[in-house]
């Protein structure tokens, strides 16, 4: 596998600043007192990460399997650890969704959060720092020390800011979850490395680094341990039915921020695309019929769960499960339509579950509650929250000419090319999409009003709609111009397929 270096195509390591730009301006947050001049800089900081990021996608070669942007210092030489950073197709459009995030979740809380904000800023960056080092990190134990790193700021996020009464259980629940999974992830890192060690061409020495993983056979009795064990650690963090038990609570009682980034974040399927594809295709597809399997049941579990929700966050949560199970679907094909579909899908998460989350916390900060039977006639009271709603709603019922639409489309295409007629059952997921979410926008901005408080209700204050415009223009935006995503994935994406099964790669060509 080759690599662009950042010297040739910027002339200075753009991706450690965008790693440690966050941080920076954490540290610059120690030392301001007055609140508005906190924000603003926090803000300032966030805004420079996600103009950085854009620059990035301008500057990404499309069409090339390569790496690029690549960034290597030896940190361990001994045992092979070394400061590596790069970008292909699958990892370059995470880092400027991680920072647009970030931008909409400090724009969105900037009157919410009044206890501790600078405290709050301060996860939230670090948080920044964490995310775009795991979609950035080509060492393996670089990346295993970035995924680590994110338990701190979430857990102090659910644990302080949370809204619910049971917010220090529902993160302890979570990092201990996370930790069992951190594991599982660490060992199965650990036997990559020593395989390498005995591989023709290594020179007897480890390695952690993917780019020479990649280029090296990892025996298939190893490659079976390694699948499950990074199988599980991911499948727990995306969450895949049924590692999904922390999620409903954690979105429940944390902060609207945090359930943004849990939620638009799937850095479990992420993780999927980035090792276990590449690093032990044979085992994937030979077990690729587990995947299937799971990736149905979650889908159908999930929306018929969400179907009967009383409340809006626990929706979002299991709606949340349904999506990641159609994106391993996707994966299981072991097709690029398929694969293709799922890092499309995994993307406009990103949007449309944010701003599900985002409407959802405007209600909250209205109402005092997301619980369904508190809410009805909003739409009277608030007409612009209610169109960002419906926006909302509409990308994730997957409603063609937005988001939600080419990924789920792609993916049905591979799974039909793949198993045919009997997964015609994950169709379903279209039906009961639009019945959780449909019955969600009825109940909650349409009919009488029921309550004074949603008498009283304001609409959007103007950041919290400059926050839905940004979110609302990129969900239809994408919906109608799929290529700009498409493009960046497209050549990565073919070449994960044809590190797949030889049958596989066969069907790809054909």
């Amino acid at each position: 596998m080759n690599e662009i270096t950042a010297a040739e195509q910027v002339g200075f390591p753009i991706l450690s600043t965008l790693v440690f730009l966050p941080a920076v301006t954490l540290v610059a947050l120690v030392f301001i007192r007055n609140d508005r001049a906190l924000r603003r800089c926090a803000l300032a900081g966030a805004v420079a990460v996600l103009g950085l990021s854009l620059f990035l996608v301008a500057a990404f070669h499309r069409g090339a399997t390569d790496f690029q942007f690549g960034e290597q210092v030896p940190w361990v030489p001994s045992i092979g650890l070394s400061y590596h950073l790069a970008v292909d197709g699958v990892s370059v459009l995470f880092v400027p969704l991680t920072a647009l995030l970030v931008v909409l979740v400090m724009l969105s809380s900037w009157s919410a959060v009044r206890q501790a904000p600078k405290a709050y800023l301060m996860a939230v960056l670090a948080f920044e720092t964490a995310a775009i080092g795991v979609f950035t990190a080509v060492d393996l134990i670089l990346f295993f020390v970035f995924w680590e790193l994110m338990l701190i700021p979430t857990y102090v996020l659910i644990r302080v800011w949370g809204a619910g009464p049971q917010r220090g259980r529902a993160a302890l629940r979570y990092v201990l979850s996370m930790l069992l999974g951190s594991a599982a992830l660490l060992v199965g890192f650990v036997l990559l490395g020593v395989s390498y060690r005995s591989a023709p061409g290594s020179g007897g020495v480890l390695s952690f680094d993917l780019l020479a993983l990649m280029g090296s056979t990892v025996p298939a009795p190893t490659q079976t341990v390694v699948f499950f064990l990074l199988a599980f650690a991911f499948a727990l963090k995306a969450p895949l039915f049924p590692f999904h038990a922390w999620l409903p609570a954690t979105l429940l009682e944390g902060p609207i921020g945090m359930a943004v980034f849990l939620a638009g974040l799937k850095m479990g399927v992420f993780g999927f695309m980035r090792f276990v594809l590449p690093l032990v295709p044979e085992a994937f597809a030979a077990w690729s019929w587990l995947i299937a399997v799971l990736g149905v049941v979650a889908v159908l579990y999930g929306a018929l769960i969400a179907l009967v929700q009383p409340d809006l966050r626990r929706l979002i949560a299991f709606a949340s499960v349904s999506h990641v199970g159609l994106a391993m679907l996707g994966l299981s094909t072991l097709n690029a339509q398929g694969v293709q579909g799922a890092l499309f899908l995994i993307t406009n998460l990103g949007l449309v579950s944010t701003a599900m989350l985002l409407a959802a916390g405007f209600v909250h900060q209205r109402v005092g509650s997301t619980d369904l039977a508190a809410l009805g006639g909003l739409a009277q009271r608030t007409p612009a929250l209610a169109t960002f709603a419906l926006v909302a709603s509409l990308g994730a019922v997957a409603l063609p000419g937005t988001s939600g639409f080419p990924g789920e489309f792609l993916i049905l295409l591979g799974a039909f090319r793949a198993y045919g007629w009997p997964v015609a059952i994950a169709v379903m997921t279209v039906i009961l999409t639009a019945a959780y979410v449909l019955v969600f926008f009825e109940r909650a901005f349409h009919g009488r009003i029921r309550s004074t408080i949603v008498e009283a209700a304001a609409d959007l204050r103007a950041r919290e709609a400059v926050t839905a415009g940004i979110l609302g223009v990129a969900i239809v935006a994408f919906g109608f111009f799929p290529a700009a995503v498409l493009n960046y994935s497209s050549a990565s994406v073919d070449d994960l397929v044809r590190r797949l099964d030889p049958a596989s790669t066969l069907a790809t060509e054909d």
